[in-house]
């Protein structure tokens, strides 16, 4: 019901918006913005596509990280057991080629399963590159 106004002669209705709905409609928005606005990711990465290449490269040296974080390293038909941290000095014991620049350089081709942790792959690469490996790769599978 409108208000009155009992002053004058007769009543008047008072003609003025309730401010107070008007608030609560706008108090509950912004605490559902305030909840899912944490919610919402910021932007998204997008990764290039795998295609693939022209040639492959001829005999590389595989590094292959496994489920548990093991570290094996294939050269040519051997297979050596090695860990993360000493993993370059062993390629570079048995292959010395892969220290070479240029094209003569053998490859070095690092196969990690999809469940490790991608520190141990950089961890990995890092110890090459501190090695001073100069051709390394990361193998993948390609998708159709």
């Amino acid at each position: 019901m409108p208000a009155v106004n009992s002053r004058g002669r007769g009543r008047r209705t008072i003609s003025e918006i309730n401010m107070v709905p008007f608030i609560d409609v706008m108090l509950v928005l912004l605490i559902i913005f305030m909840v899912t606005a944490p919610l919402i990711t910021p932007s998204m990465i997008a990764l290039p596509k795998v295609g693939k290449a022209s040639k492959q490269p001829l005999n590389p040296v595989q590094i292959v990280i496994g489920k548990d974080e093991t570290v094996q390293i294939k050269i040519k038909t051997d297979v050596v057991p090695s860990s993360v941290r000493n993993v370059a000095s062993e390629i570079v014991k048995r292959e010395p080629a892969v220290k070479a620049t240029g094209a003569e350089a053998v490859p070095v081709v690092i196969t990690a399963d999809k469940s490790v942790k991608y520190e141990t792959v950089v961890q990995v690469m890092d110890t090459l590159q501190k090695a001073g490996v100069s051709r390394v790769g990361l193998s993948v599978q390609t998708g159709k």
